[in-house]
């Protein structure tokens, strides 16, 4: 017996969510729809405030409701070290860590040939436009540690170094091929601690 359209284009449509495939999307489609009505109202009325409010930050690129955002306003923050991360996750992540105590920089993604991800797809300019005109005198790549980071992470020292900043690189403590969105607390402080320069 084939599912009913409405359940199937709900599958469809919940199946493009990361890290959900047509198995998943299945049982998630069927637990909401055997929520009560009022935990569905509430979901959408969640979902829909957060898209409203939520901005991107003019001078990190972070997802926030204010912008600038509360980080960039910090005037606790250390002003002359900026650490690059791929995503908002990514950022939310090292600034758990208490050992790093400067600001941020979203690129907004990696890059990666095979993909048609070139440095024009992600702020590579943004960056060096900020880098330019802040005092910054570290840059810290905390790009995933896969083929796509590493890549990113190189290219970017290459524009970097000359500008006369120092370019470090995490260090030991993130696996090769991770995620850093995924990694611990401790784990991300041993390898800003253990940061190279590049």
């Amino acid at each position: 017996m084939n599912r009913p359209q409405s359940i199937e284009r709900m599958i469809e449509v919940v199946k493009k969510l990361p890290g959900v495939g047509p198995k998943m999307a299945e049982r998630l489609c069927y637990h909401i729809l055997k929520s009560p009505s009022y935990e569905i109202d509430r979901l959408i009325e969640v979902i829909q405030k957060a898209k409203q409010k939520i901005k991107i930050c003019s001078v990190c690129y972070n997802m926030s409701e204010t912008d600038p955002c509360p980080i960039c306003c910090d005037n606790m923050k250390e002003k002359n070290i900026l650490c690059v991360v791929e995503t908002p996750q990514d950022l939310i992540a090292v600034s758990k860590v208490k050992d790093y105590n400067g600001l941020y920089f979203v690129l907004g993604g990696a890059l990666s040939p095979l993909d048609a991800v070139g440095p024009a797809d992600i702020r590579i300019d943004k960056l060096l436009n900020r880098l330019k005109k802040d005092e910054i005198t570290e840059v810290i790549l905390a790009t995933d540690m896969d083929s796509k980071g590493e890549t990113t992470a190189v290219y970017l020292a290459q524009l970097i170094k000359p500008l006369g900043i120092k370019v470090s690189r995490l260090g030991y403590g993130i696996p090769v091929g991770g995620d850093i969105e995924y990694a611990d607390e401790v784990t991300i402080a041993r390898a800003i601690a253990g940061r190279k320069e590049m």
